[in-house]
């Protein structure tokens, strides 16, 4: 494709390339310019038909899961979801007929998405109830992040992602204790109550303490004996004493990461030792700094 006209042509990535057709003229470039770009009216408002049509198929498969709704319109939402699984079906078959290397995009994120869309329609005729699992269409309005031109905000999840990496070792070990935790007061509660209070195993003790830990308490295992309830009222302030110290960690590791990046430079009139990654002067004394 030719360069805009007055600015330099953007090198295309080496995914990119493989999704361009090989001819710069006729129907199949015409087609890979209105599937896989965004730039003029028509590709825009092919864009967005596309997205409506993922929110409505999905909004069939919900309004069919309601027994109500569906005793009454399940043929019509039937004939709906197939309707639809065809027209992606077909936009799937275009996006692999317009692109140089199909097997590239169909194992690149997008193009797994778009198969993952129309499988459960036809895993159906198989497995009843796996239409249900065409919610995953969902996951197609990612696109709408290139649509409006949103992939700057990448980067700002790319720091929550680092922050999340930089802090799992400590998550791990914070895991690891509250595993501990849950292994001895199971244990013990299944020593204290026993079978006949509701704790049959040392799994579905397991299973009481996580859910008393987190202070959710769903009611369907109680403790019953003087004993039971005081190891629980212990186990409920620990659960409160540590549910914030991951959202800690994380935090942390979160402001470390937005922290502006220094460099290893002296300041030769004050000795100050770092400093911002740009900064050409130092930002105690304001003498210049050595560069290179």
């Amino acid at each position: 494709m030719a360069a805009p006209s007055g600015g330099t042509q953007a090198v295309p990535s080496t995914f990119e390339r493989d999704l361009q057709p090989a001819s710069d003229r006729g129907l199949r470039h015409a087609m890979y310019r209105l599937l896989f770009h965004h730039d003029t009216g028509a590709e825009r408002n092919f864009d967005l038909a596309l997205i409506i049509l993922i929110l409505a198929s999905v909004l069939v498969v919900l309004l069919d899961s309601v027994p109500s709704l569906s005793l009454d319109w399940h043929r019509t939402l039937y004939i709906a979801e197939w309707c639809f699984t065809l027209i992606f079906t077909a936009e799937y078959a275009l996006r692999l007929w317009v692109v140089r290397r199909p097997a590239r995009y169909a194992s690149s994120f997008f193009g797994i998405i778009d198969l993952l869309a129309i499988l459960p329609t036809y895993l159906s005729l198989l497995l009843v109830g796996s239409q249900y699992l065409v919610v995953v269409r969902i996951l197609r309005l990612l696109r709408i992040f290139r649509v409006l031109k949103l992939v700057q905000y990448s980067s700002e999840a790319g720091v929550l992602v680092t922050a999340m990496m930089r802090s799992r070792r400590k998550i791990f070990v914070f895991v690891f204790t509250l595993l501990t935790i849950v292994v001895i007061f199971g244990a013990l509660m299944y020593v204290i109550e026993g079978p006949q209070n509701g704790f049959t195993s040392i799994p579905t003790s397991m299973y009481w303490a996580i859910v008393t830990m987190a202070t959710v308490g769903f009611g369907d295992i109680a403790p019953v004996t003087p004993l039971g309830r005081m190891v629980t009222s212990v186990l409920v302030l620990i659960g409160y004493s540590i549910i914030a110290v991951p959202t800690g960690i994380y935090t942390a590791e979160l402001a470390n990461t937005m922290r502006p990046q220094r460099r290893q430079v002296r300041c030769p009139e004050c000795a100050l030792p770092e400093h911002e990654v740009d900064a050409w002067y130092c930002r105690r004394c304001g003498c210049g700094l050595p560069q290179g």
